[in-house]
């Protein structure tokens, strides 16, 4: 990852990322077609919901026949820790347009945000809109064709868990934060383990009070508001 911001860049930036889009687009694409979703509904749901885990869960509900109001509160839900991080990146767009600000926030997901801030390591903490929209639409297109291949060949498998395919979204989320954690060098790794600590024990615990969607958010927020102060402390 160099310190150009152009489409090129952007092209070349998030390719490696896509793989990781590939190999989950294909698990839900099969977990979705074992619970006999049709093809065209895995398409328009990869293209209006573009959220992994938004979509595992709505395939779920639907098959177990939950009421729509609680379906989309429960995508919302899930999907909520997007707001902190388009709060969080929308500070380097500040000198552009609320057209350009919408777009690229509209297909921003965990792991575009991720590239995004390791590439502010490599650009004196500086993005651009080309370079950002082109790592969002190939992600989006690149996941849209991933879930419908997995569709085509979820009649070939009966069973997703038995290669492990229920477990492919956590796979993704921890190599994302894996190399969050070895590429930001604005952050002391010691500062980075205790915060991690700190939101696995405040998930722990509050999942003793709320449900899980609801102790994810409040460890995210609580985990965020914990780096603050020690950052500001030291």
């Amino acid at each position: 990852m160099g310190s150009e911001l152009t489409f090129r860049s952007g092209l070349h930036d998030v390719l490696p990322t896509t793989f990781g889009y590939i190999g989950v687009g294909l698990a839900f694409g099969v977990v979705s077609r074992t619970r006999n979703l049709s093809l065209w509904t895995v398409l328009l749901m990869s293209l209006v919901v573009y959220a992994g885990s938004a979509q595992f869960i709505i395939t779920s509900m639907l098959l177990a026949g939950s009421p729509i109001s609680a379906i989309i509160f429960s995508a919302f839900l899930v999907n909520s820790r997007m707001i902190l991080m388009s709060t969080s990146m929308a500070q380097y767009f500040k000198k552009y347009s609320l057209a350009t600000n919408i777009g690229i926030g509209s297909l921003l997901t965990d792991e575009t945000f991720a590239l995004g801030m390791n590439k502010l390591n490599d650009t004196g903490r500086k993005l651009t809109p080309v370079w950002f929209h082109t790592a969002n639409v190939v992600a989006y297109l690149v996941w849209a064709v991933a879930t419908v291949a997995g569709a085509l060949i979820g009649n070939l498998i009966t069973d997703p868990k038995t290669f492990g395919l229920d477990f492919a979204l956590v796979a993704m989320f921890l190599g994302l934060l894996y190399l969050q954690m070895v590429s930001d060098r604005s952050k002391k790794l010691s500062l980075q383990l205790s915060v991690i600590a700190f939101v696995a024990v405040a998930v722990y615990v509050l999942l003793i009070f709320l449900s899980a969607n609801f102790a994810l958010l409040g460890g995210t927020i609580l985990g965020c508001l914990f780096g603050m102060g020690v950052t500001k402390w030291r």
